[in-house]
């Protein structure tokens, strides 16, 4: 049974976090494990999916809590994707953003990934509700 959490960065394991990065192939994140760390105490709100005592997602959420908040590192290990794990992961990360007008998020141009975040109700910001939207990234 999947079981949702929104939890503090020092409850969840080290070598539990590595694990499931690299189950989706962030092999970035988990090279430099301290900025890793520091991301998610840095986060506004942190949640965690488990399937029993195994951490099977995490979802987190970046936000001033008034105008703006960030959906970032949404990830689900491979072995249990396409049962909801995400969806809820995402619903219970923003959820207590939902009075935060401005909710954006930054991710790959791969089609399952887009008809995921479709399905959650983002749009591309050329083609945003209200008007044609730019967004720009910086990569350093």
């Amino acid at each position: 049974m999947t079981t949702i959490d929104i939890v503090t960065p020092d409850q969840v394991e080290t070598g539990e976090l590595i694990e499931l990065y690299d189950s989706v192939g962030w092999s970035a994140y988990t090279r430099d494990v301290d900025t890793l760390r520091r991301a998610l105490a840095g986060s506004s709100t942190l949640v965690i999916a488990r399937d029993g005592a195994v951490l099977i997602g995490l979802a987190r959420v970046v936000s001033d809590g008034s105008t703006i908040c960030y959906l970032q590192d949404v990830l689900v290990n491979p072995s249990h994707q396409g049962h909801g794990a995400g969806r809820a992961l995402v619903q219970a990360a923003l959820e207590p953003h939902a009075k935060v007008r401005q909710k954006a998020l930054l991710t790959d141009d791969e089609p399952a990934q887009c008809r995921f975040y479709e399905s959650l109700g983002y749009r591309d910001a050329a083609v945003a509700a209200g008007g044609p939207l730019r967004a720009f990234v910086r990569l350093d």
